[in-house]
């Protein structure tokens, strides 16, 4: 079973997901023709990006009459931020090692 922050890299690696993504987080909220006017893309390649986002807990759905608005969910990047947390913390604890291991071939 795939890691929670292996599904948002996954989820983030196509370029126009990724794009919509941003853009519902700078701009809030939007219809699928809003941000269908701005991705270059189709109405159907969209909502099937949209989908995607949808499944990994990334965007939220709200519908209103014949219209579907889309949100970001910020709170689903918590699992990326974790990972980078502890790869930060991996490297930084290889740095010092290094640092170590240079300083004793000075003495």
């Amino acid at each position: 079973m795939p890691q929670p922050y292996e599904i948002l890299f996954k989820t983030l690696a196509d370029p126009t997901r990724r794009a919509i993504f941003e853009r519902l987080c700078r701009d809030g909220e939007q219809t699928v023709k809003t941000l269908t006017a701005r991705a270059g893309v189709s109405q159907p390649a969209v909502s099937k990006h949209l989908g995607v986002l949808r499944r990994a807990g990334m965007v939220r759905d709200r519908h209103e009459g014949r219209q579907t608005h889309y949100s970001a969910q910020l709170g689903a990047l918590a699992p990326l931020v974790d990972w980078t947390q502890q790869m930060a913390g991996f490297w930084q604890s290889r740095f010092d090692d290094l640092e170590d291991l240079l300083e004793r071939m000075d003495q």
